[in-house]
């Protein structure tokens, strides 16, 4: 791909990262681009946390795509060293270019560097074309998910 470089998420990208995570119907009804407020205080709690990685795919000085990948010790399973990935969001103009694959390997490949022994995400259960596409990749629907709103 060209000229794509995937960094660190830095403060004046937080307003492109909130653009793509609304543009969907579920990101749509549960972010909020119009107060930054509440995204810029949890960039902060993310950049002071090693285990924490908030990551941009950059192409023409432009964020094109994001992700976080969390690296969670355990001690199930020996002691093992788990990654999450959270947030994967392309921005709309750029799916379909195989963007969200380098960001994907991107993110096992830092769990590797890492000594994780597992890579897991999860998708809504309405997302069926993102379920293909970490199944293309890899990933097997392993595990039932819940999850209870606080």
């Amino acid at each position: 791909m060209k000229d794509l470089e995937i960094r660190a998420a830095v403060l004046e990208d937080v307003p492109a990262i909130v653009a793509m995570l609304a543009d969907d119907p579920l990101g749509a009804r549960r972010e909020s681009p119009g107060d930054l407020t509440p995204y810029l205080a949890a960039l902060a709690r993310l950049s002071a946390d090693p285990n924490q990685h908030l990551v941009v795919a950059v192409r023409e000085d432009r964020v094109v795509g994001t992700l976080q990948l969390t690296v969670v010790p355990g001690l199930s399973r020996m002691g093992a060293t788990r990654s999450i990935i959270e947030g994967v969001r392309i921005h709309s103009d750029e799916r379909g270019s195989g963007l969200g694959t380098q960001l994907i390997e991107w993110a096992v490949a830092e769990s590797r560097r890492q000594d994780c022994q597992l890579v897991q995400l999860t998708s809504d259960a309405t997302r069926t074309d993102a379920h293909r596409f970490y199944e293309r990749l890899g990933f097997s629907a392993s595990h039932v998910g819940f999850k209870l709103q606080l």
